[in-house]
């Protein structure tokens, strides 16, 4: 989004400080936001714990299921730091999309990725294994980075412990001991700035029989 120019939308800028409650879980709403500047801790409540399942950068947009469907808010979004976003609803939304196709363009593609994403990450948390939790990651990692030929084994991720932690929704001690668990069953290598996983299909049998456990 930074290569767009945004600034005739300046009059929908708003600020929040860190800590500020943005909106909450299962309260309606009819606006989203385009983060500027800060970053945006998402929060959900599974079970009885609550869990982070996303930290949002600038650039990033949350909130746009108000717009593309008329549900409660499926998460609560928290003010990480300071924050400056664009704050759009129905009514000025329509105004960008007509009054800008590129940007309208470049934000469809965005919600497409965003709901993914969402949906993606909804399935790690909610398989009950935390082995299985971890493994999905890396599944999920390697969706978001198709490799030439997807029959090789072997994959390599530059990614690192707490990445893999904070995508699991787990501590990031508990994540490190699950991963030399799996170093020491030769299923992963750690090295200084990489995991290599040897047989990413081993990892999506394994998963795939947690999941089938649950239903």
């Amino acid at each position: 989004m930074s290569s767009l120019n945004l600034s005739m939308f300046e009059r929908f800028a708003v600020t929040f400080q860190a800590g500020d409650i943005i909106f909450c879980e299962y309260e309606p709403g009819d606006n989203f936001y385009l983060i500027q500047s800060g970053r945006v801790q998402i929060v959900k409540i599974m079970g009885d714990i609550e869990k982070t399942i996303d930290i949002l950068n600038p650039g990033e947009i949350f909130g746009e299921m108000a717009i593309l469907e008329e549900a409660p808010r499926s998460a609560t979004a928290i003010a990480y730091e300071k924050v400056k976003a664009l704050e759009f609803n129905r009514e000025n939304f329509e105004v960008l999309m007509r009054g800008n196709p590129q940007i309208a363009m470049k934000l469809l593609k965005l919600f497409t990725k965003r709901i993914y994403d969402q949906k993606r990450r909804f399935m790690i948390l909610t398989l009950q294994d935390e082995q299985a939790k971890v493994a999905d990651v890396f599944l999920m990692l390697n969706e978001l980075n198709p490799v030439a030929d997807p029959e090789e084994d072997e994959r390599e991720f530059k990614t690192s412990i707490e990445d893999i932690a904070h995508w699991a929704g787990m501590s990031p001690g508990a994540c490190r001991e699950i991963i030399h668990h799996f170093a020491s069953q030769r299923r992963v290598e750690l090295q200084k700035d990489k995991i290599i996983v040897k047989n990413i299909h081993d990892f999506e049998r394994f998963v795939g029989s947690r999941r089938e456990q649950k239903t």
